[in-house]
């Protein structure tokens, strides 16, 4: 992987920022981490994902029933990955390891790996935010075209047309293929893997095997082959497309900027890293406290970038001093205000890319 600094000699935007926002903390004598307001989320949603999945086994229900119920299901694991998983892996949830190590499996439960997210997501994504050859989140493919430093390929001129299918197929991807291609390359797209101890080992390979047994053999057995595949698509298709929408609402929407880093060279980038965060990063429906509570505070994505330690149930309340910082270092704060606008947002810079780009346009004018 290419060497990627950032000028942090100008530093001024995140030193008053942090200072700001720790005396938000400490003129209200709260911590930085969850209250009862994520834990009673927590109870709710783990409590629903439980019952519907033992309703599911347990109660003989018509099958449009089973449909609506994997539905509501994969809703529900999307929202538990949003609020719980990703503030204890980030280590925001509690102020004990332990238990935000515990909840972190939750990831584990739902069939991936926490061991290669935080690697991915904590390090690599939140350092090198939209960074192309580094950030895995925007990792170029021949499917999909997330920024203009990718190479275009004829097929990305409909991308636009096939993303919702594509997203909705993105968690059995992820569980099936990319989990085992990190675990058996060591490699999270350009970047080496941590050295797994035995006990990361046993926790991958324990957790998959019980993720077979959970989601497939046991509701083969319950339900048979064709109502389970049927389940299987449907809960996975909400719970990937909730999933992708969500986080590609962060990053890949119009106003975001983006980087490119050529693998063999030493990159420096020319902004703060704070400021860095800031450019490359989007918030949407700030002012819904639904959407909110179902996405785990990842509408306030900017906030999320800058201060990922914090749990974001503090995040809109600190939105106000970094708007504030914004302003006063003259640096954009990119703001979506409905999902519905952030959504088209993003199909338009989709859209948007999939166009071949101009240089290739001149070149073939010229032949």
């Amino acid at each position: 992987m290419a060497k990627i600094t950032f000028s942090n000699r100008n530093n001024d935007f995140y030193q008053s920022l942090k200072l700001a926002v720790e005396e938000y903390f400490s003129a209200n004598k709260i911590g930085k981490t969850g209250d009862w307001r994520l834990f009673s989320k927590t109870i709710i949603l783990v409590t629903s994902a439980i019952a519907i999945y033992g309703i599911l086994m347990l109660v003989p229900i018509s099958s449009w029933m089973a449909l609506l119920l994997c539905m509501v299901l994969g809703f529900a694991l999307a929202s538990i990955g949003f609020s719980v998983m990703h503030d204890a892996n980030h280590g925001s949830y509690s102020t004990r390891p332990l238990l935000n190590d515990f909840l972190g499996l939750s990831l584990n439960a739902m069939g991936a790996s926490s061991y290669f997210w935080k690697q991915k997501h904590n390090i690599i994504h939140h350092t090198y935010t939209n960074v192309d050859g580094i950030d895995d989140d925007i990792a170029k493919s021949p499917i999909i075209r997330q920024c203009e430093s990718q190479k275009w390929v004829p097929a990305h001129k409909v991308q636009h047309l096939y993303l919702l299918p594509i997203y909705s197929l993105s968690t059995i991807f992820w569980i099936f293929i990319m989990d085992f291609k990190k675990y058996f390359s060591h490699k999270i797209y350009t970047t080496d893997a941590w050295k797994m101890s035995a006990k990361n080992h046993i926790i991958f390979w324990v957790t998959k095997i019980s993720y077979l047994a959970f989601y497939i053999v046991l509701p083969v057995y319950v339900w048979g082959f064709l109502p389970w595949l049927a389940g299987f698509l449907v809960l996975n298709a909400v719970m990937g497309l909730t999933l992708s929408i969500v986080f590609q609402l962060a990053h890949v929407v119009e106003n975001t900027e983006f980087e490119h880093v050529p693998l063999d060279e030493t990159k420096h980038i020319e902004t703060a890293w704070a400021e860095h965060q800031v450019k490359t990063t989007a918030n949407f429906a700030m002012g819904s406290k639904v959407i909110s509570w179902f996405v785990g505070g990842l509408n306030f994505q900017i906030e999320h970038h800058l201060f990922p330690k914090v749990s974001h149930i503090h995040y809109p309340a600190i939105s106000k001093i970094v708007m504030q910082k914004c302003r006063e270092f003259n640096l954009p704060y990119n703001k979506y205000d409905t999902l519905s606008e952030a959504v088209a947002s993003h199909f338009r810079m989709m859209k948007f890319l999939g166009k071949k780009p101009e240089a290739e346009l001149q070149q073939v004018k010229a032949a």
